[in-house]
């Protein structure tokens, strides 16, 4: 098991991933977890002293007028949590719950909510001992933060619900049990503090992320791939022309198809050829997603910051040496920049695969490709990818719809106290079907530019290429004639979300600037 110690605050991606690959050992500096005693204190002297403070004594949101009394607060949690868990729909996947509960945990360690260490220990312990509670994934509109999912992680830390254990589906209390654990009961603000936050709409956006940042990698190598199938110029990839320009993505993007190509004897085969310009989905490759490499990682730059962020309400901000302390009524829970990050990563996803699509269109048409039509043999009796091609349209259509922005969208909540929302978690919730439509396109393309290199044989494509179309080989033999072809785009699909990609490409990394 992977075992991490954490500076609240300054959560990494690879700590990230961690959490999606399998439980996680965690554990934060002694000198964090102070400052989570001083907050605590801070709410523990409000009770004391009788002031009526929001979320610590009072009702919430219209309700926020009523102030409740010391003998009733656990339960004033404990109502909190179990009216709040009103979710719907299937269960959020273990991987991205996994990551839900360490960026709870993170936030809550950085010691502005005013929890107890042992709230903290709880989320971790979870986590570590593989209890993944069962989150149902609709539900959120990402306002007031991420209330009704997170009152369902947070009803299974009080024993309430169900969760999962080893992929079974067990009640909450059964399962803490049998990893040494109690349910907790949860002290003033607690429960406030836990449902608040933009956890799990940035969960989901950032494992869309790192999904994405693999089939951005899979897009140029098949684009690449499809480019030395037709025959393509060299010329828009000369680093003049990006230069000059100055758009970073645009240049890091020219700069790899270059390297991709380096030693294709098919791109020596035609160095002198007669061809003025190729397809702009050919030509304008390195502009279009050098575009969608920016997109990204201004995308990701901002889901990491919020990762990191205390995005609970009201915020406790303890005094010097443990004296004073304010407690402040913000909008933090507000995802808005989870909605905007995940809706760019819609858009430049969609935009990946429109490209590939148009490439496979070019790729069947023998009078723009010089190669056969349909990428097959005779013609007539065989189809080819006739209908390969329509359902790579019918993929890139569809992300038409999913890659309007949810952002733009509001729909007022709680008697209009809550009147503008951000829908950050469908937003992060609908990247998943473009990035599946995507991979589908991309698939569909690793498909035809492999047959389409066949029919250039005994040329070679360069050493990087041809381990491409090797990994395909291995799984999907030559297109020579009709035959059931869905299982050929299974087998294709499957390879692009491999680690075989990373491999290929030479670029393991999470990190972004490094594509």
């Amino acid at each position: 098991m992977t075992q991490l110690t954490i500076t609240p605050g300054e959560l990494s991606f690879e700590d990230m991933l961690a959490a999606l690959k399998g439980p996680l050992a965690i554990t934060f500096p002694e000198e964090a977890l102070k400052s989570v005693d001083a907050s605590a204190a801070v709410i523990a002297k409000i009770i004391a002293s009788g002031e009526t403070v929001y979320g610590v004594n009072t009702g919430f949101g219209l309700l926020a007028s009523q102030k409740i009394s010391t003998k009733d607060l656990a339960k004033l949690q404990r109502n909190l949590v179990l009216s709040h868990a009103a979710g719907t729909g299937e269960p959020l996947d273990a991987p991205t719950v996994r990551l839900i509960l360490l960026l709870k945990a993170a936030s809550l360690a950085r010691g502005y909510s005013g929890v107890r260490r042992e709230v903290i220990a709880l989320l971790t312990a979870m986590l570590e001992r593989g209890i993944v509670p069962n989150i149902p994934v609709q539900g959120s509109v990402g306002a007031s933060g991420d209330l009704a999912p997170l009152a369902h992680m947070s009803a299974a830390m009080i024993g309430v619900g169900t969760v999962f254990l080893d992929g079974e589906e067990i009640p909450a209390t059964d399962a803490l049990a049998a990893k040494d654990l109690e349910p907790i009961i949860l002290g003033p603000k607690e429960g406030l503090a836990l449902l608040n936050g933009t956890q799990v709409s940035t969960a989901i956006a950032i494992r869309n992320l790192f999904r994405l940042r693999r089939l951005f990698r899979a897009a140029v190598l098949t684009g690449a791939l499809s480019t030395d199938a037709v025959k393509g110029s060299d010329t828009p990839f000369d680093p003049r022309i990006h230069e000059i320009r100055g758009q970073q993505g645009q240049i890091a993007i020219a700069k790899l198809f270059r390297t991709i190509h380096q030693g294709s004897e098919i791109r020596l085969s035609h160095i002198d050829c007669d061809r003025v310009q190729d397809p702009y989905s050919i030509r304008c490759q390195p502009q279009v997603m050098g575009a969608a490499l920016d997109a990204a990682k201004d995308a990701a730059r901002h889901l990491r910051t919020e990762a990191n962020a205390v995005s609970d309400n009201p915020l406790v901000f303890a005094g010097p040496n443990g004296m004073g302390g304010e407690v402040l009524s913000g909008g933090n829970f507000h995802a808005e920049p989870v909605a905007i990050a995940a809706d760019l990563l819609a858009i430049a996803a969609s935009e990946v695969g429109a490209l590939a699509e148009r490439r496979i269109a070019l790729l069947i048409d023998g009078h723009l490709s010089n190669l056969p039509p349909f990428l097959v043999k005779d013609g007539g009796i065989n189809s080819g990818f006739m209908i390969a091609q329509v359902t790579a349209a019918a993929l890139a259509s569809e992300n038409k719809t999913f890659a309007h922005p949810a952002s733009v969208d509001s729909l007022p909540t709680s008697a209009n106290q809550e009147d503008h929302v951000s829908m950050a978690t469908f937003a992060a919730r609908k990247l998943t079907p473009v990035l599946d439509n995507v991979e589908g396109i991309l698939a569909i393309e690793y498909l035809a530019a492999a047959a389409g290199i066949d029919f250039l044989r005994p040329l070679k494509s360069s050493d990087t290429l041809e381990n491409f179309i090797n990994a395909l080989r291995e799984n999907v033999p030559p297109y020579t004639e009709d035959r059931f072809f869905a299982p050929d785009i299974k087998a294709a699909r499957e390879i692009l979300r491999s680690d075989i990609i990373d491999d290929i490409i030479g670029v393991a990394t999470t990190d972004w600037e490094a594509l």
